[in-house]
């Protein structure tokens, strides 16, 4: 984009995403990181910036570390500022009168009200403004099925808006539009209300000293669930957590009514008041609205784990795989034991792999994993192992289809691939009718003077007249074809051929001697 666009010009990075400047400011944090990923992975140039200067950051992901503020931000056609909530403005005030005309200034923060109103301010009108809260962590893989809260001021966010929009519904989000004032109210119960009350359950099991390892020995599916998000958010990063809680003024509304909800039913639990203890349950549910289908849902996700686990479980002793959430890394081998927490696999070895790493052991944390689903090993098997040819050649039945035949065979979980290499027809038998004179005759002049060629046709046509009985002459009527199995090489290469030999069998085929002969041989196998 020129750097003289003009305000109100036409705005085509939609279209060319490559031609577009990116400088995420706080890129080298953690949303940062994520977000330059996002924004590389669309073809966008990316530039990082961070008050640490860890450059060692931006050459892990790929794209320069901007060292002159002052010359990044005015090439820059998207500036986004994802730093910690208690700088935002002040950055937004250092950086936003740099920014040319036709440019687009983002925050990424947890509220509102405060960085857009300092976006309006400091930004100098040709550039226009779009608040975001991206309503997820860094942890999350993708952002498909994730919240997007889009706050487009009116007047300054018209061409840039639908981009900012459609990028974000492209990679599967689900973007919500909101004002500033709005967001700020909701997410003080979203965020506000749901941290406090994690992190009280937090603070509360350390004043009680609670053994939270030994109460896993008598866990409900509730309490587990719930300890786990009270563990995601007292393992993230405090500062951050604090300032959502500090820096968004609804939230201490919602804190008081939260304290005086805790008193009442403490105090009514002390009274032994049951009728009032239900009937403000009871109102609660009125309320919460459609109790019924939250029930659902948390059944659905309660179910979800014990069918994950009791599938890991039946899994032990074959062969399985696992995505790794936090390192991308896939794990292949023979699933050796699983237990509550970890799994134990001998890992498989795959193309270019070092001998000295053959069958080792390796232990995995269940939290971190993602079994793959069939299809996935499936192409993992394929795309990452050594495998081994071979083929097989019969003769089909009378009118039978090669091609059925072959998706047959490729029912076979331990191929990688079949193909037909060749199909070939028997001899004609019409000519065996013919007389030796009609056969010198037809054949002479291509072979008089060349006896030797001569002598060694005869011959074979000699052997073709030894074809006597009808059904032997049937027999090379019938269509020869090769079949080319690719067995998965982590499977005994024999045992799946004598498998689809069998197969083909069954379906009538006959398999042609040569096959047969071959049987007997040393074992030859071409690795591919």
């Amino acid at each position: 984009m020129s750097a003289n666009l003009k305000p109100g010009s036409q705005v085509n990075t939609a279209q060319n995403p490559e031609k577009t400047k990116v400088l995420i400011l706080g890129g080298t944090g953690e949303m940062g990181q994520w977000f330059t990923r996002f924004f590389k992975e669309r073809g966008y140039e990316v530039t990082v910036w961070g008050k640490s200067g860890k450059t060692e950051v931006a050459r892990k992901l790929e794209v320069p570390f901007a060292s002159d503020l002052e010359e990044a931000v005015p090439e820059s056609d998207i500036v986004i500022v994802s730093v910690p909530i208690s700088v935002t403005e002040e950055t937004i005030a250092e950086i936003a009168p740099k920014m040319k005309a036709g440019s687009l200034l983002m925050d990424f923060t947890s509220i509102k009200v405060k960085p857009v109103e300092a976006m309006r301010k400091f930004a100098p009108s040709g550039v226009e403004i779009l608040g975001t809260h991206p309503m997820f962590g860094p942890t999350i893989p993708t952002i498909r099925g994730q919240t997007v809260i889009l706050v487009p001021v009116k007047g300054r966010s018209e061409k840039w808006f639908p981009v900012i929009k459609e990028l974000f519904e492209e990679g599967g989000a689900h973007v919500e539009i909101t004002t500033a004032a709005e967001h700020d109210r909701l997410v003080s119960v979203v965020q506000g209300l749901t941290h406090f009350a994690y992190i009280t359950i937090g603070t509360t099991i350390d004043r009680l000293d609670f053994d939270i390892k030994k109460s896993k020995k008598f866990v409900s599916p509730v309490y587990d669930i719930m300890l786990d998000f009270v563990g995601r958010i007292l393992g993230q990063n405090p500062y951050l957590y604090a300032l959502i809680q500090m820096e968004n003024t609804g939230v201490l509304e919602v804190h008081e009514a939260f304290i005086k909800e805790c008193e009442e039913l403490s105090r009514l639990v002390r009274a032994h008041d049951e009728e009032s203890f239900v009937k403000k349950m009871k109102a609660a549910a009125r309320k919460y609205g459609d109790t019924a289908h939250a029930l659902r849902k948390s059944d659905k996700l309660i179910n979800s784990r014990i069918t994950e686990y009791e599938t890991i479980l039946n899994s032990v002793g074959k062969v399985c795989g696992f995505f790794h959430i936090y390192s991308g890394k896939i794990h292949v081998g023979t699933l050796e034991k699983a237990g509550l927490d970890e799994i134990v696999l001998t890992k498989l070895v795959s193309k270019g792999t070092s001998l000295h790493i053959k069958n080792k052991f390796v232990k995995l944390k269940l939290e971190n994993l993602r079994m793959l689903s069939e299809s996935e090993l499936w192409k993992w098997r394929k795309e990452n192992l050594e495998h081994s040819t071979r083929d097989i050649s019969v003769l089909i039945p009378k009118g039978a289809d090669p091609v059925v035949i072959l998706n047959a065979i490729n029912t076979n979980k331990q191929l990688a691939a079949c193909e037909i290499s060749d199909m070939y027809k028997g001899i004609n038998l019409g000519d065996h009718k013919r007389t030796n004179r009609e056969y010198c005759k037809e054949n002479w002049e291509d072979y008089k003077g060349n006896w030797g060629d001569y002598k060694g046709n005869w011959d074979n046509y000699k052997k073709f007249n030894l074809i006597g009985t009808k059904k032997e002459r049937e027999e090379t009527k019938r269509l020869g074809v090769t079949y080319r199995i690719t067995v998965f090489g982590d499977c005994n290469a024999s045992s799946v051929e004598a498998d689809v030999t069998s197969l083909l069998c069954g379906l009538g085929c006959r398999i042609r001697e040569k096959n047969l002969k071959q049987k007997g041989k040393p074992e030859t196998e071409r690795k591919i």
